[in-house]
């Protein structure tokens, strides 16, 4: 009887191109893509994050997954929270953001793959959701709090973006000098760093 040999996977940093493409739907719901969720979710757990999706490990896929904790359910807390939170952690495919809710506030956000910079981003509290679970079947929530604010990032980053993006100008040069550096170190790695999930 053989062994079959895990595949490794690399975190793209800031500064890698492959975090600029959009992640193409997923069709096939399968072994594979239940042992690539798995794998996500150690990585998350490894580097201490909240949300990690699949483009951030170089495959360009709609699958995201998520680890948040009940203590930060809103007040109250939202339809979407009490369902999905006592899941976590939790891996949703093709998640579509349906609809945004009007009010708009600002959090200070991190990302994994920028490393050690903080800065606050603009989003909308509360928002719609329609996603897939591994098995394929549809989810549809609406959901605020931090479980709102990871998914809209999380998305982003499913459509090229980071959120580094999404900060005003202001803000942006707050942060820049960071930014430069971080990019310089990326360059001598490749723009990538080891996992070891």
């Amino acid at each position: 009887m053989g062994f079959v040999k895990r595949k490794k996977y690399m975190l793209q940093t800031y500064g890698n191109g492959s975090l600029k493409k959009e992640s193409e739907k997923v069709t096939v719901f399968d072994r594979e893509l239940t042992e690539l969720a798995r794998t996500m979710t150690r990585a998350m757990h490894e580097l201490n994050g909240i949300g990690l999706a699949a483009v951030q490990i170089g495959v360009h896929k709609r699958l995201i997954v998520l680890d948040i904790a009940q203590s930060s359910m809103g007040n109250p807390p939202t339809p979407g929270e009490l369902q999905l939170l006592p899941q976590m952690p939790l891996a949703l495919v093709n998640p579509e953001i349906t609809e945004f809710g009007s009010e708009i506030e600002p959090y200070d956000e991190g990302c994994l793959s920028v490393p050690e910079i903080y800065a606050e981003v603009m989003r909308p509290r509360l928002i719609k959701v329609k996603a897939q679970d591994l098995s394929g079947q549809s989810i549809e929530f609406e959901c605020g709090g931090l479980l709102a604010r990871c998914i809209q990032h999380e998305v982003d980053h499913l459509d090229g973006y980071v959120f580094i993006d999404r900060l005003t100008d202001e803000v942006k040069a707050t942060v820049a000098d960071e930014l430069a550096a971080l990019e310089r170190r990326g360059k001598r790695f490749n723009f990538q760093r080891e996992i070891k999930a």
